[in-house]
């Protein structure tokens, strides 16, 4: 199969567009376009073909993985389940593809966790920071742990990171009382929102009654 067509996309940095004779066309980076020694006229053999293809999905799937990095952190199992998501279907109505294959998705992981960009354990410790700062209880921050696919084995150390359970009770109550006195169904309430924000009952009982309250057990 003979390129008809090599020329730098107009659009995206350091892409380059390959047309091929039987209509077809490959997105690659420059990075082919050198290692592959491309030209216009060149004759690709379907071994060829199969190697620059692989490897021109191999580098969109580095480039779109440092595209979701960069805008958020993230946990290992996240990005790949990014890269490996297809997405929804064109205002063609046509399937479109999904950004990697399991395998590039997890080889792009491996890259990304050597040079240091991508590590379970530093993020699950930012985000039992991030939901102890908005006063949240360890529950809760167990939760958004699962939820973002970061391993059990970083659990832990992540959730010693978090602000106690005092501090976020205590700020809580402060809040919503404002050194008021609340009666019964009051304390009820902020009772069951703190439950709902992940606190454990017996450290919402101690904190009512650090604030100088109790709540009638059922």
């Amino acid at each position: 199969m003979q390129i008809v067509k090599l020329e730098p996309s107009k659009h995206v940095k350091e892409r380059w567009l390959i047309w091929l004779e039987d209509g077809s066309f490959l997105r690659v980076t420059e990075n082919e376009v050198v290692s592959f020694a491309l030209y216009t006229g060149m004759e690709l053999s379907d071994e060829l073909y199969d190697r620059l293809s692989d490897a021109a999905g191999r580098s969109a799937a580095r480039s779109k993985a440092l595209d979701h990095i960069s805008s958020r952190p993230m946990s290992r199992k996240e990005l790949i389940d990014k890269l490996t998501t297809r997405p929804p279907k064109g205002k063609d109505g046509r399937e479109r593809k999904a950004p990697a294959t399991p395998e590039q998705a997890a080889e792009v992981a491996d890259w990304l966790e050597d040079l240091g960009y991508l590590n379970d354990g530093e993020y699950a410790k930012t985000v039992a920071r991030h939901y102890s700062a908005k006063g949240y209880g360890e529950r809760k921050v167990r939760d958004e742990l699962f939820r973002r696919g970061v391993p059990r084995q970083y659990w832990e150390e992540a959730l010693r990171e978090s602000q106690s359970p005092e501090t976020g009770v205590d700020e809580f109550l402060r809040k919503r009382f404002k050194g008021q006195t609340p009666d019964q169904k009051e304390l009820k309430r902020a009772s069951d929102a703190l439950a709902r924000r992940g606190y454990r009952w017996n450290e919402i009982r101690e904190g009512l009654n650090r604030y100088g309250a109790g709540i009638d057990e059922e």
